[in-house]
């Protein structure tokens, strides 16, 4: 299954960085530093916030450190008992961030369902930013894409597909899979093609979609 995040940081890699700030503001920029930087990413974005409440933010600096040094897929009690306590308690952004966090911690550990359940706290929590709320939206969905219901999950990707949101080329993909589980080759095809020729897609969409059509003839 595609890493959501790998998609976010190769935008931002790319030359379509400021364009994607420029039209979606700081907020796309949240999204990828939440796992793909790392430490050094969490505490970038920890110090532009740092201003506002700087107790919480040595709190999660800390806990995101103690993380990244716990054994692969092992983070210690402590550490999640951390997160959950921001997710409570933390101001209403860190609330957001600590269940991001968590529920990949989560997902790495082999706790899907403990993980589903967070993105989708995140997805229907009106206080948090819309763009965050898509992207836990749109990550649940992609870890439920094997084995959950076609119908629930073709809703919940739909609205996410639709040009001009941020996550659309993610979610036309998922789609795209969606329709191949169900038999529907024709349709997959179709999404396929045109998230391959879909310039605004990330470079590796646009490869996976093309490898695809190549490998259903």
């Amino acid at each position: 299954m595609v890493d959501i995040f790998d998609e976010v940081a190769e935008d931002l890699r790319a030359e379509r960085a400021e364009k994607l700030l420029k039209k979606y503001g700081w907020l796309i920029i949240v999204a990828a530093i939440l796992v793909v930087s790392g430490t050094a990413g969490w505490q970038i974005w920890i110090r532009m916030q740092a201003q506002r409440d700087a107790t919480v933010a040595s709190q999660f600096i800390a806990a995101e450190t103690a993380i990244e040094q716990a054994k692969p897929g092992k983070p210690a009690e402590s550490q999640i008992n951390a997160l959950d306590h921001l997710a409570a308690h933390g101001p209403e952004g860190y609330k957001t961030l600590a269940r991001l966090r968590a529920a990949q911690l989560k997902a790495d550990a082999g706790d899907l369902p403990g993980a589903v359940a967070l993105w989708n706290q995140v997805a229907a929590d009106s206080n948090a930013d819309s763009l965050l709320r898509d992207l836990a939206s749109l990550t649940a969905t992609m870890r439920e894409l094997d084995h959950g219901d076609p119908a629930l999950l073709k809703a919940r990707l739909e609205p996410l597909a639709v040009f001009g949101n941020p996550w659309s080329a993610l979610a036309r993909e998922q789609l795209a899979l969606l329709d191949l589980r169900q038999g529907k080759t024709a349709d997959a095809k179709t999404k396929l093609k045109a998230l391959s020729s879909d310039f605004e897609a990330p470079a590796g969409v646009r490869a996976r979609a093309a490898a695809l059509l190549a490998g259903l003839g």
